[in-house]
């Protein structure tokens, strides 16, 4: 039945996501507020599809920034999902990313258009100083900046492998930095084709001022994120195991 319902899903989102990226061609000679209108729309549809084909579901938690509030959210990246549910609670965020993205056929137009903080992983340094004035302009346009530490995603159980990239952000900007942590690879995950049934959960922590050092910085960092994202796994898998237990009970 998941296999099934994952099959129908990814039939029914690709080619829904494929036709709207067609049709909103002519968006990209419009502002980039006309994108992110429409990137909302799409994130809802597509998740309200998630929910009604296969019985997966969200849930935030935590405070959100508030409109307008300078800060930069540092994410755990497990999922897919993790691109796309941000884009309901933050006004234009501007992701950090792979500059690779930028070269898929239509969806990397509109992350282009988006003004989306691209960075050259093999440049190594130069990389760092880039999306520094990548996300300074970001700042400066009104956006929120949001960076994925481990700078790809990462089983849930996987040990964690968190980069230089957020430190270098949080050291050269000066602003506040929000933990994110979720569970949302338990049920979608990393090169997955299986969606499985259940509640994601994305959490809003408590966010660390500026001013420490780096190495204090990442350190907390680390554990305010992981001990989160443990703790929402452990609730998710407890969650996955009594689901199968009634439904073997039913059987009976």
């Amino acid at each position: 039945m998941i296999a099934l319902r994952s099959i129908t899903f990814n039939l029914v989102f690709f080619t829904w996501t494929g036709a709207l990226l067609t049709i909103g061609l002519p968006l990209l000679l419009m502002p980039a507020g006309a994108i992110y209108a429409v990137g909302y729309l799409w994130v809802r549809i597509s998740l309200a599809l998630l929910a009604g084909i296969v019985g997966l579901r969200y849930e935030f938690r935590g405070r959100p920034p508030a409109p307008g509030e300078r800060v930069i959210l540092a994410v755990k990246h497990q999922s897919a999902i993790d691109t796309m549910v941000f884009n309901l609670v933050i006004d234009r965020p501007a992701f950090v990313l792979k500059r690779e993205l930028f070269f898929v056929p239509l969806f990397g137009w509109y992350l282009w258009r988006c003004r989306m903080i691209a960075i050259d992983r093999a440049s190594g340094a130069k990389a760092i100083l880039s999306m520094v004035r990548q996300a300074q302009q970001a700042l400066a346009r009104g956006q929120t900046l949001l960076i994925f530490p481990e700078g790809t995603r990462r089983a849930p159980d996987a040990p964690p492998q968190y980069q230089p990239g957020v430190a270098a952000l949080y050291g050269r900007l000066g602003l506040p930095v929000m933990p994110v942590a979720l569970n949302t690879g338990v049920f979608w995950g990393r090169r997955s084709f299986l969606k499985r049934p259940g509640r994601m959960v994305i959490e809003f922590l408590e966010p660390i001022p500026p001013g420490l050092d780096r190495t204090a910085f990442m350190a907390m960092l680390q554990e305010r994120i992981e001990t989160a994202s443990q703790r929402l796994r452990a609730e998710a898998l407890e969650a996955v195991d009594k689901s199968v237990d009634n439904t073997s009970a039913g059987a009976h």
